[in-house]
């Protein structure tokens, strides 16, 4: 791991906060982080074999200029070899994403991920955020142009991106760990199923049966390879693992993670030209990216700092909290372990266990359920 280096930006103090475990049973909203770190691995392992291609796919991306929209009131800009990228997914119920759930007209992105990639990008530290940790949420230009949403003190977390996008989700995480984002990458319900089917199916083994019909998931214990429709359902299940809870979901799409990852190094892409433009042409159409990201030049320059990541050097945690008081289906951040926690990503360390060790966050633990 690298050595410790400059910090970046100051620290804010501690978080209000309650957040919550999970809605209600009924239609879950799910938000497919993974699938932004599949996109990035999927796009950028194609290497130069995708300048052949360049100007097929680069005009599938889309790109948000996060920059212009935050201006200066952000962290401090440290470079130091390491990064720092927002990873989410949006859950629309617009077209594909129907089946879903009912279209109400907003977009929420309910799961998020900060991955760090350390100095030398041999090793990464990925924090999972529940989506109903509360939060202290900056004031933020509203996603309809219709003005400026105010700040609030307490908010769910996953509030910020329905209110303002993605500008307002990096504003807000940037405000909660004094970290300023390099790059952010999203991905939907049905570029996730995409992608995997791409791939080929993950392969996973499961330790017990999984059964829940609000993710449509029917697993026997055994050995599975899933499909894009299977493994959508499996991050989202939440009712027949572990306690029911969001930070139980969370520690099962960590694990699935770390098998997809696995699975898209095993694939021999330039041994098949066909499955690499599928796949290529399949990433570039779901991601949406940063403006600096935007472009296939750019994404296979990014691809250089992840390309020597396997699961295997990934330590995952999710942010240390505890059930509110007022509200068990809510979360609140445990200041002084969360500032451990970032802390540590600050000056690129790795994420201590005393900063998650009795928590709720690790209490919740599905992920023996699930091996690659």
């Amino acid at each position: 791991m690298a050595d410790e280096s400059s910090a970046r930006g100051s620290h804010p103090g501690g978080i209000p906060a309650t957040g919550r475990r999970g809605r209600p049973p009924g239609r879950s909203r799910r938000v497919l982080t993974i699938a932004a770190w599949s996109t990035a691995g999927l796009v950028l392992l194609g290497g130069a074999g995708l300048g052949y291609i360049y100007f097929q796919l680069d005009g599938n991306l889309k790109g948000i200029d996060i920059n212009a929209a935050l201006g200066t009131d952000r962290p401090d800009d440290v470079d130091d070899g390491s990064m720092d990228i927002l990873l989410m997914g949006s859950d629309s119920r617009e077209g594909a994403n129907a089946e879903y759930g009912d279209d109400d007209g907003t977009s929420r992105s309910d799961t998020a991920m900060i991955l760090h990639v350390h100095k030398g990008h041999t090793k990464a530290s990925v924090v999972s955020i529940p989506r109903d940790t509360m939060v202290s949420r900056p004031a933020c230009k509203k996603t309809d142009g219709k003005g400026v949403s105010p700040a609030v003190k307490r908010t769910m977390f996953n509030e910020s991106y329905q209110v303002g996008g993605p500008a307002c989700a990096v504003k807000t995480v940037e405000k909660m760990s004094g970290i300023r984002m390099d790059h952010y990458l999203e991905v939907d319900f049905s570029g996730f199923k995409k992608l995997v089917n791409e791939l080929g199916g993950v392969p996973v083994t499961t330790s017990q049966a999984i059964k829940d019909k609000e993710s449509r998931l029917s697993l026997t214990p055994g050995t599975h390879t899933l499909n894009g429709e299977q493994a959508l359902g499996l991050v989202r299940t939440r009712h027949a693992v572990g306690d029911g809870s969001d930070l139980g979901r969370i520690k099962l799409q960590q694990a699935f993670m770390k098998a997809l990852i696995d699975q898209v190094k095993d694939i021999d892409l330039f041994g098949s030209p066909g499955k690499l433009y599928g796949l290529a042409d399949t990433a570039t159409r779901t991601v949406t990216t940063d403006s600096e990201l935007a472009s296939v030049n750019k994404l296979l320059d990014f691809s250089k700092g992840l390309k020597d990541i396997g699961s295997g050097d990934l330590r995952m945690v999710t942010l240390p909290v505890a059930y509110d008081k007022a509200d068990p289906n809510r979360v609140v951040p445990l200041d002084k372990q969360a500032r451990e926690v970032w802390d540590a990503l600050r000056h690129d360390r790795a994420v201590p266990a005393s900063a998650t060790k009795g928590t709720a966050s690790d209490r919740a633990d599905t992920s023996e359920v699930l091996t690659g």
